[in-house]
């Protein structure tokens, strides 16, 4: 009988070890498109606080960013220029996600990129961590359709990466 015990709990053990193992996509993502948009509560940086899921409806660009990240200093004037201010009038919601740093250095962050769109904090990077391996770079982008299914998704910045993005999101705008 302490032998059948043990056996077990042993495979009890080795089960709950592997349900939560992640499966692990390119760029160390753990979703992928066609999956539905894990759900969180958005805490923008000086303003409001709503879910994801409050956003169905409209087309939704996560941009997973950091005040040091050189690359998304890099990116996020064309996000700007190029998809928020052209998009937000056809029903487009662009939120930034800054990685685990404090809403006064976001909101500096924000003022010195001069940006429009909406920082919002992620406190230890829980946010991030539902969308790729918490150990993993920032500088990504996630597109989301009005019924909250991913539609693309970017890892740096790369030009012909985010012309694909812009066109994925224009013709997802382009769909009433």
């Amino acid at each position: 009988m302490k032998i059948l015990m043990t056996v077990v709990a042993a495979v009890l053990v080795t089960a709950a070890a592997h349900a939560q193992e992640k499966k692990v996509y390119q760029y160390d993502y753990i979703v992928r498109v066609g999956d539905a948009a894990p759900d969180f509560t958005i805490t923008e940086a000086g303003g409001r606080t709503y879910r994801l899921s409050d956003l169905r409806g409209k087309v939704v660009m996560l941009q997973f960013t950091a005040s040091w990240c050189s690359v998304c200093r890099k990116e996020m004037p064309f996000i700007e220029s190029e998809i928020w201010l052209p998009g937000k009038a056809k029903g487009l919601t662009v939120i930034g996600i800054d990685r685990d740093e404090p809403e006064e250095k976001v909101l500096k962050f924000k003022d010195d990129m001069k940006i429009t769109y909406p920082l919002a904090l992620d406190p230890g990077a829980e946010i991030f961590a539902l969308y790729s391996l918490k150990e993993s770079g920032v500088t990504r982008n996630v597109i989301i359709d009005r019924k909250g299914k991913i539609i693309f998704l970017t890892r740096l910045f790369e030009r012909d990466e985010f012309d694909k993005m812009k066109e994925i999101i224009f013709s997802e705008l382009a769909k009433k």
